[in-house]
């Protein structure tokens, strides 16, 4: 399989031929959803190594953001999200992420997942923790009281929870030092608590984490910001400066911060979730037709013998 891909990424130095062997590659995951449970990890990590990880994440991104199968774009980006956040051949990629507020390069790299990541919430939020984009992760999970919170999202919302505490989210964990400073990281991460069922081991796993943040005063301007309708008006103090993004002293732009619109991009966010919505209520009513269909369909008759004008049993002296 190793060398099969070695071939492929050669052939693929071309464009041309690159973009073909991505959606070739989609094609094959699509309609073998078994080959991307099995071998899709070690296909994209490879492929990731010998053709620049960048390069196959953006196109990858591209080709799901149009993809007409809901279902499948949202199996497709939670793994690509979860070779993101755990590979070794990846490390570089998270890097330029996490420089998303102050780098040019890592904020183009996130506004180019951000599309396709929209398939998946927990994607999307998972996304912007990497990116330190804490103040946006808050507003989404905020969104998510639209959302159905079926098992699928727990399983997934349970995913993120176990990764928070990998050696990837450290800095996470250590910017809880300073709760002054990440008020809206804070604020993301008791949002994900809330959604969790009391009782579950994400919870208690959460909860017990969020415990060990030492206390901190905020004066009455920093609370009445952070509960804001608005979360794209906060402008933290810290120091004598103003921070729009958690950790990020910038100036105040509104809505528009390091050139990235996050009021818009919640709303493809939302739109995106939308569309998922209409497509699971469309197959829950669906499922259901067809079970009252099954149940109304008339059962057979046990055999009988016909008793037409015709075809009367014979009578007991004609028997006779």
């Amino acid at each position: 399989v190793l060398l099969v891909l070695d071939i492929h990424a050669c052939i693929a130095q071309d464009p041309l031929n690159f973009r073909q062997l991505v959606v070739f590659l989609v094609h094959n995951f699509r309609v073998d959803h078994s080959l991307l449970e099995r071998r899709g990890a070690l296909i994209i990590r490879r492929l990731c190594v010998l053709l620049d990880a960048e390069r196959v994440y953006r196109e990858l991104s591209t080709i799901l953001e149009g993809e007409a199968d809901l279902d499948f774009a949202c199996i497709m980006v939670q793994a690509l999200n979860l070779i993101l956040l755990t590979s070794s051949e990846l490390s570089e990629l998270r890097g330029l992420l996490k420089q998303s507020l102050v780098n040019a390069a890592g904020k183009d790299l996130f506004v180019s997942l951000y599309a396709s990541w929209c398939h998946s919430a927990m994607a999307i939020i998972s996304l912007c923790l990497l990116a330190q984009m804490y103040q946006h992760a808050s507003a989404v999970i905020q969104s998510l009281v639209k959302e159905d919170i079926n098992a699928k999202f727990l399983v997934q919302l349970d995913k993120l929870i176990r990764l928070l505490e990998t050696p990837i989210f450290a800095y996470i964990r250590l910017q809880l030092l300073e709760p002054g400073r990440y008020i809206w990281l804070l604020k993301a991460l008791n949002g994900l608590l809330m959604l969790l069922p009391q009782k579950s081991s994400a919870f208690k796993r959460l909860r017990t984490r969020l415990k060990t943040v030492p206390p901190c005063s905020f004066n009455g301007d920093q609370l009445k910001r952070a509960s804001s309708g608005n979360p794209y008006s906060q402008i933290l103090c810290h120091s004598g400066s103003q921070i729009s993004e958690d950790g990020d002293i910038t100036q105040d732009n509104g809505n528009l911060q390091n050139g990235i619109n996050f009021a818009s991009r919640l709303q493809q966010f939302e739109q995106m979730q939308q569309q998922h919505r209409m497509l699971a209520k469309s197959q829950a009513q669906s499922r259901i037709s067809s079970a009252s269909l099954s149940k109304e369909e008339p059962k057979a008759e046990p055999w009988r013998i016909p008793t037409s004008e015709g075809n009367r049993p014979l009578s007991r002296s004609s028997r006779r």
